[in-house]
This record gives C-alpha cells, structure tokens and sequence, in this order.
C-alpha cells in the first residue's frame, strides 16, 4: 500500500439488543483505539425506585421491537456520522432484569474528551428516543407501567 493511501476502518464496533447479562469491559474494549484521545461509557442500571410517585420496583423486564437493533444501528451511524468518532459500541438488554442488572452500555471514543462525552449523550439520548425498546415496570404498591422508546 502507498503512503498515501488511507485505510478505511469502520467506527461501529459493536451494536446489540440481547436477552443476557451486559459487560461493561467488552464495551470499552470494543472502543479501544490509539488515535483516541477520550472515551466516553455511559451505563443505564436498573434503580429499585421510578414512576410518577417514586414508588418501589418489585419488577422490570425490556421488549423489544425485531427491528431494535437495526434502528439502534442507524442511531449509531448518525453519531459516527456527526462526530469525529473513531470507535462506538451500544448494547441494551431485554429480557426480565433486577434492580441493580445492567440495562443498557455504551461508549464513543474520539480524539478529544469534549468530542467523546458530546457523542456519547447523543448516543444514549438518541437510543432512548428511536429505538423500539419499552420497559415495564411494577411498582410495590400494586400498580405498574409501561415506558416506549422516547423515554425508558
């Protein structure tokens, strides 16, 4: 290869919607790069309070959409798209999860941390808003929700 040639490398090392336990480690290491300067993890866990009154959760299980991880895939390529991302990896869990379980991990590495953390909120607040995933929730006092995408 030339000197001048480029290398194109693919930023969107990892992209999942799955019904078992999240890593926290595989998704940093998936966004592992040598021009990264900052990386950025965000991770979602289950609380063991939330709903209107604030009341206890007793359970909580995620659904999704078949199409989840394909629309949480294009959520990924806008943020690769709109930042200087050099490596991104977003994975959420579905399934019945406790309080405490890990619900949803991602991280975006860029040349600056300013970039990173900026391209990590998008990340996380695009998900929550575009992918089909709906968490429901019951609450110790007998009554229960459900929350779409937009807000889980």
């Amino acid at each position: 290869m030339s000197p001048m040639a480029q290398t194109y490398e693919e930023p969107i090392r990892l992209v999942a919607v799955r019904d078992t336990e999240l890593s926290v480690d595989e998704v940093f290491r998936a966004v592992e790069h040598a021009s990264a300067g900052g990386t950025a993890l965000f991770v979602g866990t289950v609380r063991d309070h939330d709903g209107p009154s604030g009341a206890e959760v007793t359970g909580l299980g995620y659904t999704a959409h078949p199409e989840a991880e394909a629309a949480l895939r294009r959520v990924a390529e806008k943020v690769a798209a709109d930042f200087p991302v050099r490596a991104l990896a977003a994975v959420h869990r579905v399934g019945d999860l406790r309080v405490g379980d890990l619900a949803v991990v991602v991280a975006v590495s860029c040349p600056h941390r300013a970039e990173a953390f900026a391209a990590c909120r998008r990340l996380i607040d695009d998900l929550k808003r575009e992918v089909p995933i709906w968490k429901h929730q019951e609450f110790s006092d007998g009554t229960e929700e459900w929350v779409g995408a937009g807000a889980n």
